[in-house]
């Protein structure tokens, strides 16, 4: 079974890593080159990658990062490694990803060559990332019936990716209903392109069409991924995500968020910081305006779902529900 080319956006050329743009991504195949973490942050802060992206992005960061001091006193080089991570981590502060990579990172360190130790523990990280999402899209599969139509949002290539994998282990067919998700299309662009990859024939709705499509039968259920969820079973994911909820109990169809586990430094949304992005990126789609002159833009890039809103968290440990959702720690 072929892996689709977005799990693989993050790779090595000699002393440079590259970043597949997902700004323009599928039409076209650009790699942006950062030689340095500080690069790395920029590209990440800049959208060029999104969803599992940031995480082996800030792994390879971090490796340039040690690579650049290895030669330094260890002290002196291991404060520069936590500068390094400290900038990745303010790139995207929603997002846990990035924040667990690095802590994870600098937790490992021995008193070896510092850039040895980080590229290996920058591997170790990656390859245990894959295999929870692995994990939890088994749980995924579990919980949607052979011939379901799944309405997605937004996207999490790794945790969809093994869920459809998953699903197609278990003999089930299934179709799939995308959002488009504005501002940056990555539903239309991303989803919808990942899925004809793997051989489905995805329909694309605009993200005001949600509401109709599962009154309309035209879904039977709801599944997204989650950028966090707390200990309390709120659900942070891309703006929008709300309304696909509020629809989704509105007229009895399951809706389910996908998470390795819960932040357990997160006990309620309170303790979650809410990116706002541009104003003006919701004034343009892919670099032309679409807004008259004079129109101001509000930009929140992510909202939270309420617990009474979420039918079961899907974790790697399992499907909870929200209130339960601790046990997945």
């Amino acid at each position: 079974m072929s892996t689709p080319e977005l799990a693989h956006s993050v790779r090595w050329t000699g002393d440079a890593v590259e970043i597949l743009d997902r700004r323009v991504y599928p039409f076209e195949r650009t790699w942006v080159r950062c030689t340095t973490s500080d690069e790395v942050a920029q590209a990440i802060k800049d959208m060029v990658t999104q969803s599992s992206g940031p995480l082996f992005a800030t792994t390879a960061a971090m490796v340039l990062a040690a690579r650049s001091v290895r030669h330094r006193p260890r002290g002196v080089a291991v404060e520069e490694l936590r500068k390094a991570g400290d900038r990745l981590i303010a790139t995207r502060p929603t997002n846990n990803h990035i924040r667990d990579a690095v802590h994870a990172i600098l937790g490992d360190l021995g008193d070896g060559d510092l850039a040895d130790e980080v590229q290996k523990a920058a591997a170790t990280h990656d390859a245990a990332y894959r295999k929870r999402s692995a994990a939890l899209g088994r749980h995924a599969a579990d919980l949607l019936p052979d011939g379901a139509t799944v309405l997605t949002h937004c996207w999490a290539d790794y945790y969809l990716i093994a869920t459809v994998q998953a699903a197609e282990e278990q003999g089930k067919y299934l179709e799939f209903v995308c959002t488009e998700t504005r501002p940056y299309l990555q539903g239309a662009r991303l989803t919808a392109a990942t899925l004809v990859e793997m051989g489905y024939q995805p329909t694309l709705i605009t993200d005001g069409m949600v509401a109709a499509a599962l009154a309309n039968g035209v879904a039977d259920v709801a599944l997204v991924a989650a950028d966090r969820v707390t200990l309390d079973g709120h659900v942070i994911n891309k703006v929008g995500t709300l309304g696909v909820a509020l629809a989704a109990s509105r007229f009895g169809r399951p809706f389910y968020a996908l998470v390795q586990r819960p932040d357990p430094q997160a006990p309620t949304p309170n303790d979650v910081v809410i990116e706002y992005r541009d104003p003006d990126e919701v004034l343009h789609v892919l670099g032309h305006r679409t807004a008259a002159d004079g129109v101001t833009g509000h930009y929140p890039a992510f909202d939270t779902t309420p617990p009474d809103l979420v039918t079961r968290i899907v974790t790697e440990k399992g499907a909870f529900r929200p209130e339960n959702v601790k046990e997945a720690l």
